[in-house]
């Protein structure tokens, strides 16, 4: 079904990102669906193992300069564009000095996870929503993947849910078995400020609890993974929305 404009948010998405099944994955869908007549964008983070100079990725002032309250202190949103390597697809990346720049993904040197992990993905997800308002762009499809996105739904359900922007677009949620790390104890606080409640991960704040909560706030859960692991598996089993089992960057256009 071609002029869908379709958004896909992520984590990862090689090149930028190698030898993962959600790399991999992302680029071949997000690929698939331009190369089929869709006008489609991408968004992650600007993880400071992006090499700007190897992919040619530069800010875009007139998106860039926005501030994002996150627990009560300002936090410069600044974006950062690049086309995938070799094809006319462009890749939308949220940068911040505090929160990105590090080298590290989610973990210091020691294997520690870091404090701000939280605050990150909330940076992150609203960085997402404020950066298509700007754009004046409205997709028809939403596919987030990875835990970062998952607070994306969240978001628009709860801090958004009176902003008509996003109320005809529809959001594909894919699951995959990432890493389950837990998160600061302080998450519902920082949440709170948002004026965002009753989650069930506030209790045992960590990734995939996240990534269970925001299968309450999609239109279609795809697995990203042929077999979930059982605590995923479990939230897949009870959630509402439409259900597809694992579907190749060739079935994808099946969901939308």
């Amino acid at each position: 079904m071609p002029n869908q404009k379709i958004l896909y948010v992520t984590t990862e998405m090689f090149p930028y990102q190698e030898d993962t099944n959600m790399g991999s994955l992302v680029h071949k869908m997000a690929l698939k669906m331009h190369a089929s007549g869709n006008d489609v964008r991408v968004f992650m983070p600007r993880f400071g193992q992006i090499s700007e100079r190897k992919f040619q990725l530069h800010e875009v002032i007139r998106l860039s300069g926005m501030n994002i309250i996150i627990n009560d202190l300002d936090q410069p949103l600044i974006i950062k564009v690049a086309s995938l390597p070799g094809e006319r697809l462009q890749v939308y990346f949220i940068d911040n000095e505090e929160y990105f720049k590090r080298k590290q993904y989610y973990h210091d040197d020691e294997g520690k996870a870091f404090e701000d992990n939280n605050e990150r993905a909330i940076f992150f997800a609203r960085g997402v929503i404020e950066t298509i308002k700007k754009l004046n762009w409205v997709p028809d499809v939403i596919h987030l993947n990875g835990w970062m996105s998952s607070l994306i739904p969240i978001y628009l359900k709860t801090y958004y849910k009176d902003d008509t922007y996003f109320n005809d677009t529809k959001i594909v949620l894919s699951v995959y078995n990432e890493d389950d790390i837990e998160l600061n104890s302080n998450t519902k606080e920082v949440l709170a400020f948002d004026n965002i409640s009753g989650l069930e991960s506030l209790d045992n704040p960590s990734f995939l609890n996240f990534v269970n909560d925001s299968m309450q706030y999609v239109d279609v859960i795809v697995k990203g993974n042929e077999f979930l692991e059982e605590k995923l598996e479990e939230a897949y089993g009870k959630a509402n929305a439409e259900k597809s089992d694992y579907l190749n960057a060739d079935s994808i256009a099946t969901v939308y």
